[in-house]
């Protein structure tokens, strides 16, 4: 009898991730959450570059399998976050660096109906990896890392990634570095977080990706400018009023005085407290970026010979944007607006050209009194007067139009022939009993 192989724990966990039955591939996640924790704590423990490439196999058709948003929105958070099991930096990077790949091999592979939920799935991941990095105080160091390990694996043209795959990349990019350290990272330190889309919009030869970064990141950017400039002035204004508070809390301690019965101070602060906790909600949260830096950093990679001359035009129209910015002039609003008015009114001139002019209507009310009651009948060529948008001509013009009317009038339609009924007598001889009674 051939004695059984016993399989490493990486296939065997991948197979009942990928199983059939639910409650399989729930137990499957806790175990190999355990499995992560209890393995990377070992002084010579760690995982391999293959062995993690079985694990997200197993992953990713455990993702597949699951079915209702809500449940793929609580295993995607679960997937995401066996990030944070691991110990050291080293492994953290060899999971997203082993994930990325993952999706880049089996993204042709996914059908229309679960694009949505390996969306989500990217997107908690890369939202996972950027709070790793605000655990350790946006290092430096820890950060330029990822964001070599992001440019090698999505965004530089020899990582093989599929288009999906970089345009959503680019598209949440900004969004979830926003939710994640909007409050603590400066504007330098968003800078560094821009440099590489800097440099592949610089050098790509593939238009899709230059069109995507120049939207998803650069004109991004200045449309969510005013947002941060009121976002600024609200700090401020927050540091200075809780400056004026102290003040006069001391103040008071010195002085204290009596509050008036009918006052409604409380009921306005209330009442402010809830508009700027509205208008922060609908703001959202936004970054700080110094325009200047970011133009001149943009303008240093396009400037350079190497870049294409269609690149080239494209990011010096984002350049120019930026550096208005800088010195303090928003772009128009209106000028899109402008744009599709004309558009419309060119759309509209074309259609009556190939209408033609219309035919003018007479009045309901006529001096007939009635509708249509002093239109003679149309001969041929009237008809085709008519059809050309002449006016038609008036009735006190028309020679004996008066008569006619009347003769229209008291003309009634030929009757047919009617039926001989059987014992009936006929119209020849009734004129036969006239002519007799006259004689």
């Amino acid at each position: 009898m051939v004695p059984r192989v016993q399989l490493p724990p990486e296939i065997q966990l991948a197979q009942r991730l990928a199983g059939n039955e639910q409650v399989t591939r729930d137990r499957a996640v806790r175990k190999l959450r355990k499995y992560i924790v209890a393995r990377t704590q070992r002084a010579a423990g760690g995982f391999t570059h293959d062995e993690l490439l079985k694990v997200w196999k197993g992953l990713f058709y455990c993702m597949w399998m699951q079915d209702k948003p809500l449940l793929q929105e609580e295993l995607g958070r679960t997937i995401s976050q066996l990030l944070h099991a691991f110990q050291t930096t080293e492994a953290q990077h060899l999971f997203l660096q082993t994930f990325w790949q993952t999706m880049n091999r089996e993204w042709t592979g996914i059908d229309r109906l679960r694009l949505d939920k390996f969306y989500m799935l990217m997107r908690m991941v890369l939202n996972e990896s950027l709070k790793a990095l605000k655990m350790r105080d946006w290092e430096e160091r820890q950060v330029e890392q990822l964001l070599e390990l992001l440019t090698t694996e999505i965004l530089h043209p020899d990582s093989g990634a599929p288009s999906g795959v970089k345009s959503h990349f680019i598209e949440v990019f900004l969004e979830e570095l926003a939710k994640v350290g909007s409050r603590e990272l400066t504007a330098d330190q968003t800078l560094r977080f821009v440099d590489p889309f800097c440099r592949i919009a610089a050098q790509t030869q593939d238009p899709v990706v230059l069109n995507n970064i120049a939207r998803g990141i650069f004109e991004a950017i200045v449309e969510q400018a005013p947002f941060a400039i009121e976002d600024l002035l609200n700090e401020l204004g927050e540091e200075e009023a809780s400056e004026g508070a102290e003040q006069e809390q001391d103040a008071r301690t010195e002085e204290p005085y009596e509050k008036p019965q009918g006052s409604f101070c409380g009921a306005e602060l209330d009442v402010g407290e809830e508009q700027a906790g509205d208008d922060e909600d609908s703001a959202g949260a936004v970054l700080q970026f110094d325009y200047e830096a970011v133009a001149s950093r943009l303008f240093e990679e396009a400037s350079r010979q190497s870049t294409p001359s269609h690149n080239r035009k494209r990011l010096y129209k984002v350049v120019r944007k930026l550096q208005d910015l800088a010195a303090g002039l928003f772009p128009e609003d209106d000028v899109p607006e402008k744009a599709y008015r004309s558009l419309r009114e060119g759309r509209r001139e074309t259609r009556t050209k190939k209408r033609g002019p219309r035919p003018r209507l007479q009045d309901k009310t006529g001096p007939c009194g009635r509708e249509g009651a002093c239109a003679a009948p149309s001969s041929g060529p009237e008809r085709t007067q008519r059809g050309t948008g002449a006016d038609p001509p008036a009735p006190q013009e028309q020679p004996g139009g008066r008569a006619r009317r009347r003769d229209r009038r008291r003309r009634r339609p030929r009757a047919g022939p009617r039926k001989q009924v059987p014992g009936s007598r006929g119209p020849a001889v009734k004129k036969q009993r006239t002519r007799e009674s006259e004689k």
